[in-house]
C-alpha cells in the first residue's frame, strides 16, 4: 500500500514538471528509477529508465506540434516492469510506445482545458490578485500532475492479473514490432547526442570511450571520474579557454589572470 502511495506521487510530480520542467521528474531516467524504488527492483527501474531516455532525446516539441508524452509512457511501464505485474524490460519498452502516444492525446487535451484557466487568470490580474492568480497556477499544475496520476491508479486498481492477461493478448507481431521501432527512435538519440559531439575538438574524447569501455575493470563511477577530469584537463589546456595563443612570452603571462577568470567562469556555469 505504501509503495502504490509513493507511485501515485511520483506519477503526479511527473506529470506536474511535464511543464515546469523544474526537477526532470519527467525524464524517464529519473522515473523508472523512483518507481522501481518504490516497488523495490531499483536495478530494473534504473535499466528500463535509461533505455526509453535514449529514446525520449528524439521527442521534442516543435512550435505547437506536441511530442510523444516520456512521463505517462515511463510511469506506466515502469511500474508493470518493477510493480506486481513483473514484465520484462523488453515488453515495458513496447508498452511504452503506445503509452507516449496516449500520454500525446491527454496533454493535448489538458493544454486545450487550461486555456479556460488562462482566462480566469486575466480577470485576476486585472482585479491586482495575486493569491488568485497563483490559485489559477496551482490549479493548471494540478491538472497536469493528476493527467498522469489517474492513468497510474487505473493500472494499480486493475491489478497484476488483468494487466498480464491483456498484455499476452496482444500478438508477437505487435510487440515485437513495437520493440524495433522503439529501437530505431534509440538510435535517434544517439545520433543526436553524437550531432552535439561532432566538432573537431570532442571527436578524440568520443573515440576514446570506446577504448576505455573495453577496460572490464572499469565500472561506471571510475568512467564519470576519468571524464570529468579529462574535461577540466581540456579546459585548462585549451587556447580556446584559457585566452592564449602561444605559451611563451610576456603575452602568456599576461593572460594569467584572466585564464583563471575565464576558466571559472565555465566551472560555475555547470
Amino acid at each position: 500500500m505504501i509503495s502504490a502511495f509513493f507511485v501515485v506521487l511520483i506519477s503526479f510530480l511527473a506529470g506536474m514538471d511535464g511543464i515546469l520542467d523544474e526537477f526532470q521528474f519527467q525524464q524517464p531516467i529519473v522515473a523508472a528509477t523512483l518507481i522501481g524504488l518504490a516497488n523495490g527492483h531499483v536495478t530494473e527501474g534504473i535499466i528500463l529508465g535509461g533505455t526509453l531516455q535514449m529514446l525520449a532525446l528524439g521527442w521534442m516539441n516543435i512550435g505547437a506540434a506536441v511530442a510523444p508524452d516520456a512521463a505517462l509512457a515511463s510511469v506506466v511501464s515502469a511500474y508493470l516492469v518493477t510493480g506486481p505485474a513483473q514484465v520484462s524490460v523488453y515488453e515495458g519498452m513496447a508498452i511504452a510506445v503506445p503509452l507516449a502516444i496516449a500520454g500525446q492525446v491527454l496533454t493535448i487535451g489538458v493544454r486545450t482545458l487550461t486555456v479556460v484557466l488562462a482566462h480566469v487568470a486575466d480577470r485576476q490580474a486585472e482585479k491586482g490578485s495575486l493569491r488568485g492568480l497563483d490559485a489559477v497556477n496551482m490549479a493548471a499544475l494540478t491538472l497536469q500532475g493528476l493527467r498522469i496520476a489517474i492513468p497510474t491508479i487505473i493500472v494499480i486498481a486493475v491489478g497484476a492479473g488483468p494487466v498480464n492477461a491483456a498484455l499476452n493478448a496482444i500478438p508477437d507481431v505487435i510487440t515485437k514490432g513495437l520493440a524495433v521501432a522503439g529501437g530505431f527512435i534509440v538510435v535517434v538519440g544517439y545520433a543526436m547526442v553524437i550531432n552535439m559531439m561532432a566538432t573537431p575538438e570532442l571527436w578524440p574524447f568520443f573515440f576514446l570511450g570506446f577504448a576505455l569501455s573495453a577496460v572490464t575493470e572499469l565500472n561506471l563511477i571510475a568512467m564519470g571520474i576519468i571524464g570529468l577530469v579529462l574535461a577540466l584537463i581540456y579546459l585548462q589546456l585549451s587556447p580556446r579557454f584559457n585566452g592564449g595563443n602561444d605559451g611563451g612570452g610576456s603575452e602568456g603571462g599576461s593572460s594569467s589572470g584572466s585564464s583563471g577568470d575565464q576558466i571559472d567562469a565555465i566551472l560555475n556555469n555547470y
